[in-house]
């Protein structure tokens, strides 16, 4: 889930930005520090929206940068256990599928997708469901239920997902099945 949040800190203006409009600076300085990090309450800084930094800035003995309390706003995708997301199959490997969340990528391990057997199809690359011969590959879109999520430094966000769940799966997968329904 996206969410934006109002976040608070000191930021450091070089000497050789104190021409430039003070909030231009500070929107640079802080897209620097903060997009990208990945923070266990905040989830994965995406951008930084909105700067307000104090115009009064403070200066320390043997530094000639300016040091400017500011406030402003971040946009973040958080993930939340249980939520249903939807996104595209970016990598098929023997023990799993990669799934593109849009900020983060998500996996679904070959245990979380059926109870069928599953086969690798390492030419096409796909896992095949064995009894009802069901391919997922590369660019399909699946709808899925995340059930871990883990905040690591070296490896960023890590999301567990799950298909296994009624009205989870393959989004195709799940047409044929609303329609089988809908003729039944």
């Amino acid at each position: 889930m996206y969410r934006i949040y109002k976040l608070r800190s000191v930021i450091r203006i070089p000497p050789e930005d104190f021409e430039k409009p003070l909030k231009r600076v500070a929107l640079k300085v802080l897209s620097n520090i903060y997009e990208g990090v990945v923070s266990k309450n905040l989830g994965v800084i995406i951008a930084v929206l909105d700067a307000n930094p104090v115009p009064e800035g403070k200066v320390i003995h043997g530094d000639g940068a300016s040091y400017h309390e500011t406030e402003f706003i971040v946009l973040a995708f958080n993930p939340i256990l249980q939520e249903v997301v939807e996104g595209e199959v970016v990598t098929v490997a023997n023990y799993g599928v990669f799934v593109d969340l849009g900020a983060v990528d998500g996996f679904i391990h070959r245990s979380q997708i059926s109870e069928e057997e599953i086969e690798y199809d390492p030419v096409r690359p796909a896992l095949r469901l064995v009894s009802s011969g069901r391919f997922i590959e590369r660019g399909d879109v699946v709808r899925a239920r995340i059930y871990n999520v883990a905040a690591s430094t070296q490896k960023g966000l890590r999301i567990s997902l799950t298909i296994r769940q009624p009205n989870l799966g393959k989004v195709d997968w799940l047409a044929k099945s609303r329609e089988k329904a809908a003729r039944s």
